[in-house]
């Protein structure tokens, strides 16, 4: 199959040939196969020494008890912890939680690492119903909470010594992409210049015909056409080979070129041009001679959203008694730094379009909303928000508490009120609603959060478009464990103070 195919290849063939001895210097200098299994291997060393202490910690309990019941009764006991820890890597694995497709970027991961463990204490806790076994119980109280939360910890470290990784150039995954110029040239976009997505195309394929020599699409070289595909990505040492659609990429084309590709190991995948949709509402259902995607519409009210009211109760309810001293500080520095009132109230639009007074912690000086001198004057903000770096309306103590977000920390009481969320789109102004188009009005299908998207990818610095993509992106998309991770990447942001001005 493959001599047939290089055979017919031709003059792109040649092409791929002269040019493959550079690609290899570049494959190279983005990291070698082998780095998959390498951190494979770290991911499960990595849970072994977290599991194993935990499992021990919530064995402390049980050993009291054991300590006179003889020695295979306190054996029995260590095995079972083994056991325990043994359990725990197989869901890990049966979950797929070590696969390399989801390493380094998206929430995946850590999905797949919580979905785990979940299933797992599910398990246990029915053995332990069924068989009565003393010290059972203890794991589910002790071990699951602590490892649940050790192992989500680790896998955040790789992951960040992973992105470090990946921005010197290392550990990505070659990509050999077929399909039009056009659709080539995105990918090439979308790949090349986010080093933290793991993917790097080190050459494309275009359609029979199309092939122009020493062509270039994005300082990416074109190797040849899609009928010696298979051939290419052998000799230029690609790991995957990503397929955009067109009228010369037919179900017959894929089919071969996955033939091709199996005997060398390289994986095989189809780019679906669908925009902000996120993996949760694509369900891929096999028939005999299709697979259907499907999609599905976002929802805006049923259970998911009771139990997103009620997280934002109680979590905000805990997160107003924690920060209860940071509060109470950040209101005494207001008060005594300049006059005028401890909060700022500013009318917001949040679900449905209804208003309601959002609360922060005043930052300005008492009439800066009429200050025309400098709102007539340059903005840094990004076209429709009105900001300024050094903008002399702010207070100093305004400064320090806007830099660290420690304004925004009154929102928590317009979350115990149901006017806003923990997480969600950023709440707009009535004269911003105002220039809404279609689009942009899909953000008012959910409350508006004191976190979200938008802050997590760079505040101030975000574009208008960037902004109201994020903001549609997550009412159509949220899920719970994805809030979870916003509210973590929340602190990142905040203590790094991105920005934030």
């Amino acid at each position: 199959m493959a001599l047939s195919v290089s055979t017919s290849l031709g003059r792109p063939n040649v092409l791929a040939a002269s040019r493959a001895g550079r690609l290899g210097e570049v494959r190279e200098a983005f990291g070698s196969p082998s780095w998959r299994g390498i951190y494979r291997r770290r991911l499960v060393a990595t849970d072994v020494l977290i599991l194993a202490p935990v499992a021990a910690l919530a064995a402390i309990p049980a050993w009291g008890q054991l300590m006179g019941a003889g020695s295979r009764v306190v054996w029995a006991h260590a095995l079972l912890t083994a056991a325990v820890v043994g359990g725990w890597l197989v869901s890990l694995a049966l979950s797929r939680a070590y696969e390399p497709c989801v390493y380094g970027s998206g929430p995946t991961e850590y999905q797949r690492v919580f979905d785990a463990t979940w299933r797992y204490l599910g398990l246990l806790a029915l053995v332990s119903f069924v068989l009565q076994r003393p010290g059972v119980r203890t794991y589910l109280l002790v071990a699951f909470p602590l490892g649940t939360v050790a192992v989500l910890a680790g896998r955040w470290a790789w992951r960040g010594w992973l992105h470090r990784r990946r921005r010197m150039g290392g550990w990505t995954t070659a990509v050999l992409a077929i399909g039009l110029r056009d659709q080539a040239e995105r990918l090439v976009r979308e790949m090349n210049d986010r080093p933290g997505s793991g993917y790097r195309v080190v050459g494309v394929c275009v359609p029979p015909g199309q092939v122009q020599p020493g062509e270039e699409i994005l300082g990416v070289p074109v190797l040849g056409d899609l009928r010696g595909a298979g051939t290419i990505a052998a000799q230029v040492g690609a790991d995957c080979v990503a397929v955009s659609g067109s009228d010369a990429i037919t179900a017959e084309v894929v089919r071969r070129l996955s033939w091709e590709l199996e005997p060398v190991g390289v994986d095989l995948m189809l780019t679906a041009e669908l925009a902000d949709v996120a993996g949760p509402r694509i369900t891929v259902t096999p028939e005999q001679s299709v697979s259907l995607l499907h999609v599905d519409a976002p929802r805006f009210s049923g259970p998911k959203y009771v139990l997103k009211t009620l997280t934002d109760v109680i979590g905000a309810a805990v997160l107003t008694v924690l920060l209860a001293p940071v509060l109470w500080l950040s209101a005494l520095a207001v008060a005594v730094s300049s006059d005028g009132p401890i909060f700022y109230v500013q009318e917001r639009v949040g679900r449905g379009g209804r208003t309601f007074p959002m609360l922060k912690f005043r930052t300005m000086r008492v009439g800066a909303d009429d200050d025309h001198r400098v709102l007539a004057g340059e903005s840094d903000g990004n076209g429709v928000l009105f900001k300024r770096r050094d903008d002399p309306r702010v207070t100093p103590v305004g400064r320090f508490l806007r830099r660290y977000s420690l304004d925004e920390l009154p929102q928590l009481l317009n979350v115990l009120a149901g006017q806003m969320s923990l997480v969600g789109p950023r709440p707009p102004l009535a004269r911003e609603v105002s220039k809404y188009e279609a689009r942009m009005r899909r953000r008012l299908l959910v409350k508006p959060g004191m976190t979200g998207l938008w802050q997590v990818g760079g505040r101030s610095d975000l574009s208008w478009e960037e902004t109201v993509r994020l903001d549609v992106f997550y009412a159509e998309n949220w899920t719970p464990f994805g809030d979870l991770l916003i509210l973590a990447r929340t602190a990142k942001a905040v203590f790094g103070a991105r920005g934030a001005y």
